[in-house]
């Protein structure tokens, strides 16, 4: 968690964006390999996964593998849990050093270069921000000065040592916590795609809540074709698509996806964001609702899209140039959505929006 609140490991994500599907197996004059779908529930949100190969293996091994990763996810960094390994690291008040597996020190790594490179607005340690500001019960409280800054000079990634060589972290401060939902879903879609992969499938689409990867084709040879939500919904609440985008690159295309639908507490005629900035402590202030982000890393990818949200799209757009990112705005102003590139994505030849 760091500027919004996202499905995974701890509490839903404020969008609680879901890319949605669009798949179309055509059957030509010769029967193309079948499509293989496996769907579910877990870490508080859906997932679906097509997959396919000229040589296929069991759907049921398959999902038994999904499955038996899932738990492993779960078991090391699912905040719902108290016996896991992140919920227990988060109590311990120790400021010693704790072995951790690879995934978890590249995990801090990741979160530790991102805060670096977008001025402070990606931090998976201000959780208690988002209980200060009562956030997470619903009922609104503006801290006070004192109290902002007390809470925030206890928090922040940079206060976590990474000891690579010998594979273990430690905290500086005993009760700072970790929270890593925000890059949670694009974690979860790399160990999936890991597992597809090691099977023989090359060609696939991984979607786990708003987040995906796309790689190779459809079994008739048509590219993958898939849709960014609207952040606002229909009038009758269901998913409404904004964009239809044709992914053109077979190698292995990431889009995650984070919005607000415009969340926000009124207090006096005063409206208070739900995405908070971690470099002030308070709610952001501009008209972005909605960022994608195109990329190769699910985890990066993911972590960035939230991170999108918190600069907003003048910074973003700026930070995403000098990142190279690939990046898609919406903006909601005077209640209409306009939507912008960073200058990355008008160049890139990975994805077509149709």
């Amino acid at each position: 968690m760091s500027t919004s609140i996202k499905s995974g490991f701890n509490v839903a994500r404020v969008a609680g964006f879901s890319t949605i599907l669009m798949t179309t197996l055509l059957v030509g004059c010769s029967e193309p390999p079948e499509l293989q779908t496996v769907e579910g529930y877990a870490q508080g949100t859906t997932y679906q996964i097509s997959f396919w190969s000229e040589e296929e293996v069991p759907v049921t091994e398959v999902q038994a593998a999904f499955n038996d990763t899932l738990a492993k996810i779960d078991k090391e960094l699912s905040t719902y849990r108290p016996d896991s390994f992140i919920s227990e690291f988060n109590r311990s008040p120790s400021v010693g050093w704790q072995p951790v597996s690879e995934d978890f020190v590249e995990l801090v790594k990741i979160a530790q270069d991102i805060h670096a490179k977008s001025e402070g607005c990606y931090d998976p340690t201000i959780g208690p921000l988002f209980d200060l500001w009562g956030f997470k019960t619903d009922k609104l409280h503006v801290p006070t000065p004192e109290e902002l800054t007390a809470l925030k000079s206890e928090l922040g990634i940079e206060k976590i040592e990474v000891d690579e060589e010998n594979m273990r972290v430690r905290k500086t401060r005993p009760f700072l916590q970790l929270d890593f939902s925000s890059m949670g879903e694009g974690y979860t879609i790399g160990k999936l795609s890991h597992v597809l992969e090691s099977k023989g499938y090359d060609n696939y689409m991984v979607q786990f809540g708003g987040d995906m990867k796309i790689k190779g084709h459809k079994p008739n040879g048509d590219k993958w074709r898939v849709a960014i939500q609207s952040p606002i919904p229909s009038t009758d609440g269901a998913p409404k698509i904004y964009k239809v985008i044709t992914v053109k690159n077979e190698d292995g295309v990431t889009l995650d996806t984070s919005g607000t639908y415009n969340r926000h507490f009124d207090d006096n005629g005063v409206e208070y964001s739900h995405i908070i900035n971690p470099s002030t402590g308070k709610p952001i202030t501009h008209d972005l609702v909605s960022a994608s982000v195109f990329g190769t890393d699910p985890r990066i990818s993911d972590a960035w899209a939230t991170t999108m949200l918190c600069l907003g799209p003048v910074e973003g757009a700026k930070i995403a140039k000098e990142e190279n990112l690939d990046v898609f705005f919406i903006e909601r102003k005077n209640d209409k959505l306009v939507n912008s590139s960073s200058a990355a994505l008008l160049k890139t030849d990975k994805v077509k929006f149709d």
